[in-house]
């Protein structure tokens, strides 16, 4: 989000932080930096999110994984900074590095509305210009490469089912939903569900929307669409409408100051008319916070094993990331957000379906109740105030009441608890030696996963839902922890007996060693049975067989999670096999030992015909090099070899150190070992 400001930065993994924090500095190659010149203006109707969308279609076409992008161009004069913020904030599903923004008049516009000191302000302006980083629109930066965009072509959309970048024009939603229903989803008609909650009965089709969200992420931060969605929910209140009866609402705004002008402008209570009451200022949906579904829509859900629907603000819409029980989930704007809770399905055109009917039956259309850009600017600029961001955020490292009573031990070492079931001390250097070994063959290695394109890392390591039949769940529930405090992966990351087992355990994982299957299950060769992925991994271990993974384009995109990388490594894997991979996870893996190799161009696994049960030899040793080629030989069950050449993706001489000595952590303690 800072790179709207102009002040770059971007994101390394858990695993490279932690390094940090022990005084390890992060290397890379100076990236390729992309130019995206923005023109004109956003039309009436259009907002940040509909931006945001097409800016990551267009990115993800043009591929600009561990590449900078920087905007530029005429259209920046009228982009207001929460605009900034919102693309910046994005990169993460673009695949960039960074997405930059210059500094120029609308950065000082944005520093004094939220309180900065005058001084400050004045000190950024004269820097900026005296240094030569002032946004000049003379001068022509040479690019890269470069794409273009006018903003008056934006135009209203969402983005799903399944992943950020597959943006769909709200005027072709309804088409594409039917589409996505029968090819994605395998329903050739459509299926219902009769279902009785609180007092209402009716039937739950797929397409019907079960959790619409306004969830905290910099969406919620942006003044121009919470004002929006707040003022489309006044004027659907005005014509007596309301949220049908399975959809799950709720507000999560990105601040205290959103809370503090939405009742400045007295919006809170249409919103909360319609079911979207402020549940929190972090994460929630977005990550699979959203909680259960109640248990009658769950159950018509599993009833007719439904497609059903989420629509969220957030800029994650992965696979298995929202709900155990949705499919189906699409990114939007906050007042889309709220449109599609009152209409209750994805199943509609906006265009001709009414959204819903006043008490005098009659129908009311989308567009009655939309906002004007107009509109909205007048509320903002009546109710977005300097004194909301002095005050919330003055005393903001101050803790509330609760944190403060918060008990904490003293002294420089951790105390481990053996019965926590939320931290474990992780079994990561057990066996750290001085004396490091040189780097050898990977030989008899087995494939524990393959997977095809663009599996993400809440695929590899979910931050959701704990499943009580999973292999995390039933080790909770022998811990003595009932299945109504589970509470989610990412809340027990710090615990790797939960972790290690919940790798690969994402409901929608397809491992393809396991046809017919999803979850986290795959064929142990050892007993030549279908089992668990975590179990499979143990016996693996008690053999002695090294493990890889074979995966397609996009390896790891998403979500920056470490224990995507350290789940992968306490599984056994010593190599992924990928056609490409995003930036943060291949520099986990790295950082955990782990080998990333990826194909050739023109190859994958499907075209070198591996279908997984082959036993893999990667011929790497301690003379390799950064990119260096790698060959690879897959030996058949009856003795057949496929030789392949991949290349070595560790990019850096620094990067080949830290796969020597077991991965970035090790690195680091040797050092400090050495030192001492």
């Amino acid at each position: 989000m800072i790179n709207g400001l102009g002040i770059l930065g971007w994101g390394v993994g858990g695993i490279e932080a932690e390094a940090v924090m022990l005084g390890q500095p992060v290397y890379m190659l100076i990236p390729e930096v992309v130019g995206f010149c923005l023109s004109g203006k956003l039309a009436d109707g259009a907002t940040a999110t509909d931006l945001v969308l097409k800016v990551t279609q267009m990115l993800r076409e043009h591929g600009v994984v561990g590449k900078f992008v920087e905007f530029f161009g005429p259209g920046l004069a009228d982009m207001p900074l929460a605009n900034r913020a919102t693309i910046a904030n994005m990169a993460p599903e673009y695949g960039a590095t960074v997405g930059f923004f210059p500094v120029d008049e609308q950065t000082i516009r944005y520093l004094r509305q939220t309180g900065r000191p005058e001084e400050l302000v004045e000190a950024v302006e004269w820097y900026y210009k005296e240094q030569g980083l002032w946004l000049d629109t003379t001068t022509q930066p040479v690019y890269s490469s470069e794409l273009e965009l006018d903003l008056s072509t934006i135009v209203p959309a969402l983005a799903g089912p399944k992943r950020p970048q597959d943006r769909i024009d709200l005027t072709a939603m309804q088409e594409t939903w039917n589409r996505d229903l029968v090819e994605t989803f395998g329903h050739t008609e459509p299926l219902s569900s009769e279902v009785t909650y609180e007092g209402e009965t009716f039937d739950l089709e797929d397409g019907d929307v079960v959790i619409a969200a306004i969830t905290s992420c910099t969406n919620t931060s942006n003044p121009s669409v919470m004002i929006g969605a707040g003022l489309l929910a006044k004027h659907a209140v005005a014509k007596g409408l309301t949220r049908k009866p399975w959809v799950k609402t709720s507000l999560a705004p990105g601040s205290k100051v959103v809370t503090d002008y939405l009742e400045q402008a007295e919006l809170t209570p249409y919103l909360e008319k319609l079911g979207f009451h402020t549940v929190g200022y972090g994460c929630t949906t977005c990550i699979g916070n959203s909680g259960p579904l109640p248990d009658e829509i769950a159950a018509g859900v599993e009833h007719q094993d439904l497609v059903v629907t989420s629509v969220l603000s957030g800029n994650r819409n992965f696979e298995g990331r929202i709900s155990p029980h949705v499919k189906a989930n699409y990114l939007a704007s906050p007042p889309l957000v709220v449109a599609y809770a009152l209409a209750g399905t994805v199943d509609i055109d906006f265009d001709t379906d009414p959204i819903g009917t006043d008490p005098g039956g009659n129908p009311v259309m989308l567009s009655d109740i939309w906002p004007s850009a107009t509109e909205i600017a007048e509320v903002v600029g009546t109710s977005v105030e300097t004194e909301q961001f002095t005050t919330e955020y003055g005393n903001v490292f101050e803790g509330s009441d609760e944190w403060k009573a918060i008990a904490t031990s003293e002294g420089d070492l951790y105390e481990w608890n053996e019965d926590s079931t939320y931290v474990q001390e992780p079994p990561f250097f057990e066996g750290l030696s001085q004396d490091v070994a040189p780097i050898a063959p990977i030989t008899g290695a087995r494939v524990l996963v393959k997977v095809g394109d663009s599996v993400t890392t809440d695929h590899i390591s979910p931050a959701g839902n704990i499943a009580e039949d999973a292999p995390a769940g039933r080790f909770l529930l022998a811990k003595g922890v009932a299945k109504k405090d589970f509470n989610s992966y990412g809340s027990r990351r710090g615990n790797d007996r939960v972790m290690t087992r919940g790798t690969f355990a994402n409901i929608r994982v397809r491992n393809q060693l396991a046809p017919g299957t999803e979850g986290g299950w795959t064929t142990d060769f050892t007993t030549g049975e279908v089992t668990s992925i975590y179990e499979a991994s143990l016996n693996y271990r008690a053999a002695g067989t090294p493990l890889v993974v074979l995966a397609g384009i996009d390896y790891g995109m998403g979500s920056s999670r470490d224990w995507a990388a350290k789940g992968t490594f306490l599984l056994g894997v010593k190599a992924v096999i990928a056609k490409s991979f995003e930036r943060i996870h291949r520099s986990n893996l790295i950082g955990m030992g782990v080998l990333p190799l990826t194909f050739a161009p023109g190859d994958d696994a499907d075209a070198l015909g591996l279908d997984g049960t082959e036993m893999f030899s990667v011929e790497v040793d301690d003379s390799v090099v950064p990119r260096q080629d790698i060959p690879v030989v897959a030996t058949k069950a009856d003795g057949t070899e496929v030789r392949f050449t991949t290349t070595c993706r560790l990019d850096t001489p620094v990067e080949v150190q830290y796969y020597r000595n077991g991965g970035i952590l090790h690195t680091v303690l040797l050092r400090m070992a050495r030192e001492d």
